[in-house]
């Protein structure tokens, strides 16, 4: 609780912290309940309530002639509203788009705005508008007693707490808004599916939201781009009361070319035309050869994509455009809104419709008591003057002589002060024989009107087959069909650089001191290929021009680059080090193409290594990544394929020619690392390199395997390996005297 005090001149006192946070939170609940989130009621924010309500206090109704924005804004703010008048235009102009509102408000003459650009509306002075017949649904109760009023701002007038409507306007044109610490963004509905939903609900109260899901079974926005968010999605977000919509623009084939015909809601086509033209210029979408806008007043939107050539692959094309530019979109929604208790609150679908039914029923109930009311007086008012036509000379004899006519006139024929005034008001013409028939008309008539109004009133059943009746007519005048289709498609991949180069092999040539070329095809003689002086040819990899080559170095990391990208092999190359950042003293071991999913064994010779696919080796900068951890002393393999990962044996060699052999499945899968060990070397032999792995391969369970030592070579069979087979990580056997410096391995698998 806040401290106050009175200071010595008679003034209040308290903390700030007091102050300030009671000033932040009275600002807060203005911003929520008067400015930011919709009423459920009306569906409507102050501002867009008091728009309306003072253009059809100007008597611009749907008939009528359009007046001056202007007028609009000047009395919205002289009476109602004293804020800015551009923010007061902006919320008058968002409710006479029909790309910004399923259900327009206002109907406007003159420039307000177009989907492409929806801020490029004319001034309120260039402008003219008056409600549109839809807003008639939000009016027509105003004036039978449905709704509570309150002062204006400066007491002058009273303006309506809400706007009496016949349809759940807060679903139909929902509505974004952004006040202290929470937000809105509803998104529009389909006005039959909505009213089938209200229906459904009045007759079953106990429905679920799937239920009412399979009448509104998603938002249905002013463009006709399709809805492509799962149902079972759909459902949730409508459980939760919030969630994100996917759009995606509507297309087809014209002659060859793609032509657009609606964008997501509020996408614009000129942003669509600079993210597609953006790629076109950084030369990622070669297959497209031009984009023009062919909009006009017939076509609001008709957006070309001219491909290349016929043999594009138009499916693919789109789908890259959807998951890259705009023409595919997430809408957020969230269902904050003003409930009937004065509360903002995230609500679902039922709670919403229960609600908004609940107001309806209260709103109707009001109507017909109002109008019950004006009958019983005017029945009351019928019944005094029928007396005095009944007793017309005596009545007349009374006004004439008496001083006092209207009480005694009470007091002789039993009448109340309203019907005595209502006789001495009446006038002398309506003294006619044929008077008495008319109000004896009019009595019958609306004596009827009586007993079919309480009826209703005391009926709860009547009550809700009239609400149904109104519910339905009112859909069937202003209801029209579902724009928003609701289509199941794939999902949107975007395409790589890769997948716009050519399919074709290409031979990749590592020379020893790093420099690389790429010469087309796989059948390269090694022979005719020359090289800078001094330098000498270490090793090819066989790729296609749109697959990524991978370069080991010395230091155990590895770096890729694109097969398209590097120098022809009609000139001696390009340095790597130009390409790529390997750390100064490093020298390049091998290039690796081929398959992304290719396995590969990966060793050092320290003895240890593990599995991977060659994918794992493309890094994405020019510094590379770590592959595999070098022991002190140690030094990168180079990769050995695998043939079957569950079946190949690994084989190794160390160089004082043990051999040791085992199943390829032993070694584990990693993507970087130092691997488990393979042959026992021990480390003091390793870093004075007395001992070390030679050669670790994988090879095929049923190939040969030539050993070659100087001039010497030969042949292991399958059978003969049951000698070397061992576990991992042992020394192995030693190889007979004679091969015990092996220079090269072999695998013959004839």
């Amino acid at each position: 609780m806040s401290t106050v005090t009175i200071n010595k001149d008679g003034n209040e006192t308290k903390p700030l912290k007091d102050f300030a946070e009671k000033a932040y939170l009275d600002y807060s609940m203005y911003v929520i309940l008067d400015r930011a989130l919709p009423h459920i009621g009306d569906g409507l924010k102050p501002v867009q309530r008091r728009i309306i309500y003072a253009m059809s206090e100007l008597g611009l109704s749907s008939v009528s002639k359009h007046k001056k924005s202007a007028r609009t804004v000047g009395d919205v703010l002289g009476k109602f509203h004293p804020h800015g008048d551009s923010a007061c235009y902006e919320a008058m102009v968002l409710m006479a788009q029909p790309f910004s509102y399923r259900c327009p408000l206002v109907d406007g003459q003159g420039n307000w705005g177009s989907q492409d650009d929806p801020k490029s509306f004319a001034a309120m002075r260039y402008t003219e508008a008056r409600l549109t017949g839809y807003a008639k649904l939000l009016l027509q109760e105003l004036p039978l007693g449905t709704v509570d009023w309150q002062p204006n701002y400066d007491g002058t007038t009273t303006e309506p707490i809400n706007l009496p409507a016949r349809l759940p306007n807060i679903l139909l044109n929902g509505g974004a808004g952004i006040a202290v610490g929470m937000a809105t963004n509803i998104p529009p509905h389909n006005l039959r599916e909505v009213a089938q939903a209200c229906v459904h609900l009045i007759d079953n109260p106990k429905a679920s939201i799937e239920e009412l899901c399979e009448f509104i079974p998603a938002p249905d926005y002013p463009t006709s781009a399709e809805i492509i968010t799962p149902k079972a999605e759909l459902i949730n977000i409508y459980k939760k009361g919030g969630g994100s919509i996917r759009q995606r623009a509507t297309w087809h084939l014209e002659k060859g070319d793609i032509i657009l015909t609606a964008f997501p809601h509020q996408v614009s086509g000129s942003k669509i035309q600079e993210q597609i033209a953006a790629q076109m210029h950084a030369k990622k979408l070669p297959w497209l050869d031009d984009i023009r806008d062919e909009s006009d007043h017939q076509n609001p939107v008709r957006i070309v994509l001219e491909p290349r050539s016929k043999r594009v692959d138009i499916d693919r094309l789109m789908s890259h455009l959807f998951a890259s530019t705009d023409l595919e979109k997430s809408n957020p929604s969230n269902f904050n809104i003003i409930g009937l208790d004065g509360k903002p609150q995230v609500k679902d679908l039922k709670m919403i419709l229960t609600e908004w039914l609940t107001f309806r029923f209260d709103t109707v109930r009001r109507r017909i008591q109002h109008r019950l009311d004006i009958i019983l007086d005017r029945l009351h008012l019928l019944e005094g003057a029928l007396i005095a036509f009944l007793n017309i000379d005596e009545v007349i004899q009374i006004i004439r002589s008496e001083d006092e006519p209207r009480i005694l006139l009470m007091a002789r024929f039993g009448l109340s002060e309203i019907q005595a005034e209502y006789i001495l008001n009446t006038k002398l013409r309506q003294l006619a024989r044929l008077e008495e028939i008319k109000i004896r008309e009019e009595q019958s008539k609306l004596a009827k009107e009586r007993d079919k109004l309480e009826k209703i009133l005391a009926s709860p059943q009547r009550m809700k087959t009239l609400i149904k009746k109104e519910i339905k007519d009112d859909a069937k005048k202003y209801g029209d069909n579902r724009r928003s289709l609701l289509i199941e498609r794939t999902p949107a991949i975007a395409l790589d650089e890769t997948d716009f180069i050519a399919n074709d092999p290409v031979t990749v040539i590592l020379s020893d001191k790093g420099w690389v070329r790429a010469a087309k095809g796989h059948d390269i003689d090694i022979a005719s290929l020359t090289f800078k002086s001094g330098d000498e040819f270490k090793g090819i990899a066989l790729a296609r021009s749109n697959q990524q080559v991978a370069f080991i170095d010395s230091r155990g990391r590895c770096y890729s680059l694109l097969a398209n990208s590097l120098p022809s092999a009609r000139g001696q190359g390009e340095p790597l080090t130009g390409r790529l950042a390997p750390a100064g003293g490093t020298e390049f071991i091998c290039a690796l193409g081929g398959d992304p999913d290719q396995w590969l064994l990966i060793s050092t010779d320290a003895g240890y290594g593990f599995r991977t696919q060659l994918k794992n080796l493309y890094a994405k900068n020019k510094a590379g990544k770590s592959l595999i951890s070098l022991p002190k002393g140690a030094k990168v393999i180079k990769p050995s394929r695998i043939e079957n990962n569950e079946t190949d044996w690994v084989v190794g060699i160390g160089n004082q020619g043990h051999l040791l052999v085992f199943n390829i499945m032993e070694l584990p899968i990693l993507n970087r690392g130092k691997g488990n060990k393979i042959i026992n070397i021990p480390a003091k032999k390793l870093i004075n390199r007395e001992e070390f792995c030679q050669i670790i391969i994988s090879a095929p369970i049923d190939a040969n395997i030539i050993l070659y030592s100087g001039k010497q070579h030969f042949k292991l069979k399958p059978a003969d390996l049951n000698h070397y087979i061992g576990e991992r990580g042992r020394r192995g056997n030693k190889l007979p005297k004679g091969y015990q410096r092996i220079d090269n391995i072999c695998i013959d698998k004839s």
